[in-house]
């Protein structure tokens, strides 16, 4: 590796990435691990329903799912993170390999009970951080006409979690049309996207779950730790 012409490089930490053993080691035989929110708390819920087709064609896919109620949830910062719902969404978190996030549109935006679910969920909780390298789909349900403001809202948010958010997406317009008197899903061409959308997220994450330290090893954080480890010597050399 040539590095001369990079002065402000050290070569020591430098990794080329390749096609080695750490792209093609072992894999997991369990299967994938995915869990599934959800942005509504009304009794007919289409972002729930929605989800729960989600969940039935996850597991025919072989996937284990779990799905969180967030009935109960306080607003972030409103209880400590010792409340019985936030330490059950967080365990959670770091029990799966994947999510899925879903919610009704609400005056162009995701609902507030969404946003509290992402909120409560760390970037770190001590030295693990619980949503770095898990893959992520995102969903969206219309009241009215189709829109996408949900979905982008939701890929800027799984982006700055560090999730591996994977490129297809579902949005459902006019959601309350869509289902029958069983809360079951109508065939349609929107039913059709959200298993398209399932089947891309558990291959995604078959190919990430077992490469998730490597492709989120980063450089700036190996400098960082050599930095912290020079200083810890030297303390101990004074």
């Amino acid at each position: 590796m040539d590095t001369q012409d990079l002065p402000n490089l050290d070569p020591s930490l430098m990794d080329r990435p390749t096609v080695n053993n750490r792209l093609n080691g072992p894999t997991s035989g369990h299967a994938p691990r995915l869990l599934l929110l959800y942005g509504s708390l009304r009794e007919r819920s289409f972002s729930r329903l929605v989800t729960e087709e989600a969940a039935r064609l996850l597991e025919a896919m072989g996937a284990e799912t779990r799905l969180f109620n967030p009935r109960g949830l306080p607003l972030a910062d409103a209880e400590d993170a010792s409340h019985p719902k936030v330490q059950e969404l967080r365990d959670l978190v770091q029990w799966s390999e994947g999510m899925v996030w879903c919610s009704p549109e609400r005056h162009g935006s995701m609902t507030g009970i969404m946003k509290t679910q992402i909120d409560w969920i760390p970037l770190s909780l001590g030295a693990v951080r619980p949503t770095q390298g898990k893959t992520l789909a995102v969903m969206q349900v219309c009241g009215g006409s189709q829109s996408f403001n949900v979905v982008n809202q939701l890929r800027v948010l799984g982006r700055w979690m560090r999730m591996v958010t994977i490129p297809n997406q579902s949005s459902v317009p006019k959601a309350f049309m869509e289902f029958d008197d069983q809360d079951r899903m109508k065939p349609s061409p929107y039913y059709d996207r959200i298993v398209d959308v399932m089947e891309e997220l558990v291959k995604f994450t078959l190919l990430v779950r077992d490469r998730s330290d490597y492709l989120t090893d980063r450089y700036s954080e190996r400098k960082e730790s050599a930095e912290a480890l020079s200083e810890r010597v030297n303390q101990r050399s004074i």
